[in-house]
């Protein structure tokens, strides 16, 4: 935008330039045209530094006054040096007159083009600011590059944002539900065992270890929502280590697998030999071992849930758990990472079951290693991959 007005500027002055060369080249000697220079150069130096301080001072001012300041420091370069020019040249008044008329109608011709450029970007920039005021935001089109750019990128922010606040509100909606009905169920039967309604021994047992049962749900749910604040807050500190997929998967199939033999799930697993990785071990582990229980809680009795390492295709150390959970619906499979999320309204909240978060858990701790993790339909089930950057790979 800029060089369009002093190119405009100081085009009349090129072509008067070139005739004065013509006209009155015999009348400058040889040996003076460096101290023509230096003058010009001097000059041109002194103006610009006086531009710099002029935009330094009104650098809160509109983008038109700035290219105004360009402009004008463009024209009084251009026309210094040619004051200094005539004034070593031997030049009647009348030609001095005519050169500085051409220079000054050069300069019009350049605050005009930059008063017309600013006047666009102004506008452009105004209509901007409109549709950032306005909610929802849409970009608008047909912008200058750098303010569709600019434009481009606050959609997909203000984009990102609703989502979060969306998926808070669920958060907060949801898990007010999951601590409500535990805690009421607790309330009853503390109170049945403290108002004598049940004395015989065996409800009493009954009792206390439902309590206790939900005091170890609970606790575990206030860990998952501590965990998944400083994942979400970009508090998660790893201790990288290089390790194994073959050992990560053996210390997450014995941890899960009295789980599964509980539920009578056939639990395998198919690493191997050597897949190394720089991770950390107990998070990466956590996130595998969501996963797995996760398969589990899904996967019918007799049927089985298989875990994998190996490297795939693409030289990418990869972990993936498939289980037999009859597969996810289509408009799911998107929001199966999202916090709080289950696949279904009721929020009922079982033995076995937790928040919802146990995948979005997983997700943060893989993406923190730097890899990527996704689901897909396959076969009975569904498989769930997780990919890291091998070392050496």
């Amino acid at each position: 935008m800029v060089g369009a007005g002093a190119l405009a500027a100081a085009a009349p002055v090129v072509a008067i330039g070139a005739g004065l060369r013509a006209a009155a080249a015999p009348a400058v000697a040889a040996g003076e045209l460096p101290m023509v220079v230096a003058v010009t150069a001097g000059f041109g130096l002194l103006i610009a530094l006086a531009g710099v301080w002029v935009m330094w001072r009104l650098r809160t001012r509109s983008i038109g006054v700035m290219l105004a300041v360009v402009v004008v420091v463009a024209v009084a370069a251009t026309l210094a040096g040619v004051v200094a020019i005539i004034q070593k040249m031997i030049i009647e008044g009348e030609i001095k007159d005519f050169v500085l008329s051409v220079v000054a109608v050069g300069g019009l011709v350049g605050l005009g083009v930059a008063f017309v450029l600013a006047k666009r970007v102004v506008g452009e920039s105004k209509r901007l600011m409109a549709a950032v005021r306005d909610l929802p935001f849409v970009a608008p089109q047909g912008l200058p590059a750098e303010l569709q750019t600019i434009a481009n990128t606050l959609e997909e922010a203000y984009a990102r944002e609703r989502a979060l606040e969306e998926a808070r509100r669920e958060l907060v909606a949801w898990v007010s539900h999951d601590l409500r009905t535990p805690l009421a169920g607790m309330r009853a039967m503390a109170e049945a065992l403290e108002d004598g309604v049940v004395s015989d021994p065996e409800t009493v047992a009954r009792y206390h270890g439902q309590i206790k049962l939900e005091v170890e749900r609970l606790s575990g749910m206030v860990d998952d929502l501590f965990e998944l604040s400083r994942i979400h807050a970009g508090a998660l500190r790893l201790s990288r280590a290089k390790i194994g997929l073959a050992d990560l998967v053996a210390d997450t199939l014995a941890g899960a697998e009295p789980l599964a033999r509980a539920k009578g799930v056939l639990l395998t697993a198919e690493a191997s030999a050597a897949v190394p990785v720089d991770a950390d071990a107990g998070a990466l582990g956590r996130a595998l071992g969501n996963l797995v229980v996760n398969a589990i809680r899904h996967t019918p009795s007799d049927r089985g849930v298989v875990l994998r390492a190996g490297v795939d295709d693409e030289g990418m150390a990869c972990l993936s758990v498939t289980d037999c959970c009859g597969g996810i619906p289509e408009e799911d499979l998107p929001r199966v990472f999202e916090v709080a999320f289950r696949g279904e309204a009721a929020r009922t909240p079982t033995a076995d079951g937790g928040a919802g978060l146990g995948l979005a858990i997983a997700q943060g701790i893989v993406e923190a290693h730097d890899g990527m993790i996704g689901v897909v339909n396959d076969g009975p089930g569904c498989r769930f991959e997780i990919r890291l950057p091998q070392i050496g790979g």
